[in-house]
């Protein structure tokens, strides 16, 4: 991670860019050094805001760039059932059929971006001290949800990961090569998370909030399987708080900082410090990309058999190749794709949409997770009540009288179908095994359970003389 930290260094300088608010532009009016910036607290609020710059990821074609969530579904969505490349080309096709190399860059772009994150939440947490005593608590929070964020998706991919919880020197190669344990990662996961639960609350979408770090703790309990009761109680006190089902499905996603969203990851359109392109890329011919996270055939059935008035608004048929079948909940800014999907009224790889982290459709149907716990199913009133809630604003009003675990999991499939989830999801429910062998055996591809890890960059274990160990199967 040596070359990393330069990169970072610069970086907390000199980029100091928005996330999609007002109160995200803060303006360098002066000369910065690492020795004298932190000094106030106005300048601490810029490094708060440069955690979620990190978050965002840049908006360019450079392989030495870190573009952060720009580019997670390749790590996530195609390394499920859901998506796939639409001609299996480049490195992107190794994950269509879990053949993903220890050189991959797209790998090691995910992994340099996420640690960038995480240095960044550090500085702050040693910087606190510029603090007043008004903030210093709620500024500590928001560090702290954004590393649990981010090591909660380490964990879940890479598994045993490095635990750099403190600002480190170019020398600090044992924490920076070290793996931790699961147990260690996952202590401290929940540790920064309760720290955010006690001292935020809810007055940001794009920024850290009490609701945001409620449901993700919630789901770290869904996924450790220790504590169904403690995240049924997280969860029941985020609804609560005054979120709630946006009646049209469609406009969750374009209609930004609506009444569904619980925390999500800011951009502005046109603005190429603050854009995103990983919604162009999912087209064809407009991205720095084009032709990846397409649909799976797996994926498009689910779609039609379950997703009701959802369905339209997640995926179509690519105009220009009909055999192909597109993501559409992230179209650019909303817009229809022009002619032949191609052609649009501004810029496609500049778009603004946010990405979506957490939302109450996600809270409501954890909820019954929680209450099923380990069961295979729930005839619970508030767990019936719950995943009704869902299913009614898809248009599929039939009463639920019973809901088996393979249901939830068909419904988490097609309510939240490429935000993300759904290898994590087979993960947590203890099927990503026996499904994505399936899976693998109708595409082609050669699945073992080694693949549920990606691996450790190869350029990492090199910058570490080897103290850097990789995952079983690479």
């Amino acid at each position: 991670m040596k070359h990393i930290k330069v990169v970072i260094v610069l970086l907390i300088m000199t980029s100091l860019s928005s996330c999609g608010e007002d109160f995200l532009d803060p303006v360098p009016t002066s000369s910065i050094s690492a020795e004298n910036f932190y000094q106030n607290e106005e300048q601490l609020v810029a490094g708060i805001i440069n955690m979620y710059d990190g978050l965002q990821g840049v908006n360019d074609t450079r392989s030495d760039s870190n573009h952060a969530t720009q580019m997670e579904f390749y790590v996530t969505e195609m390394r499920s059932d859901n998506t796939r490349t639409k001609n299996g080309e480049g490195e992107a096709a190794q994950f269509d059929n879990f053949e993903v190399r220890p050189t991959n860059g797209l790998v090691a772009d995910h992994y340099r971006s996420f640690y960038n994150v995480i240095f960044r939440a550090n500085t702050v947490l040693a910087n606190l001290s510029v603090a007043s005593e008004e903030n210093r608590a709620k500024f500590e929070a928001e560090a702290k949800f954004v590393r649990a964020y981010v090591y909660f998706n380490l964990v879940r991919l890479y598994g045993e990961v490095p635990l750099v919880d403190r600002v480190i020197g170019i020398n600090d190669t044992d924490i920076s090569y070290t793996r931790r344990s699961l147990t260690d990662v996952y202590d401290l996961i929940i540790s920064d998370l309760e720290a955010a639960v006690e001292h935020l609350d809810n007055t940001y979408r794009n920024r850290a909030s009490k609701a945001a770090a409620q449901a993700l703790l919630a789901k770290v309990y869904l996924t450790l399987g220790t504590d169904h009761l403690e995240a049924q109680l997280l969860l029941e006190d985020v609804m609560a708080s005054g979120y709630s089902l946006e009646p049209n499905f469609y406009d969750v996603f374009y209609n930004e900082n609506n009444s569904e969203v619980i925390f999500s990851i800011g951009y502005v359109s046109g603005q190429a410090d603050d854009s995103q392109n990983f919604s162009a890329e999912w087209l064809n011919g407009v991205g720095r990309t084009v032709g990846v996270n397409y649909v799976t055939n797996d994926a498009v059935e689910a779609l039609n058999n379950l997703g009701g008035n959802r369905t339209d608004v997640s995926i179509r048929t690519d105009p220009v190749q009909p055999s192909q079948t597109q993501v559409t909940k992230y179209l650019p800014d909303g817009a229809d794709g022009g002619a032949n999907g191609r052609t649009f009224d501004f810029d496609a790889r500049l778009a603004g949409n946010d990405w979506i982290v957490l939302r109450y459709a996600d809270v409501l149907l954890m909820h019954v997770e929680a209450i099923m716990a380990d069961g295979s199913e729930t005839s619970v009133p508030a767990a019936l009540n719950s995943f009704q809630l869902v299913r009614d604003r898809a248009g599929l009003t039939d009463p639920v009288t019973n809901i088996t675990k393979q249901e939830l999991l068909d419904e988490r499939r097609v309510e939240l179908a490429f935000e993300n989830q759904r290898l994590f999801d087979l993960i947590r429910f203890g099927v990503a095994v026996e499904t994505l062998s399936a899976f693998a055996a109708e595409t082609g591809g050669s699945f073992s359970s080694t693949d549920l890890l990606l691996p450790i960059p190869q350029g990492e274990i090199g910058l570490s003389n080897g103290r850097l160990s990789q995952n079983p199967g690479y």
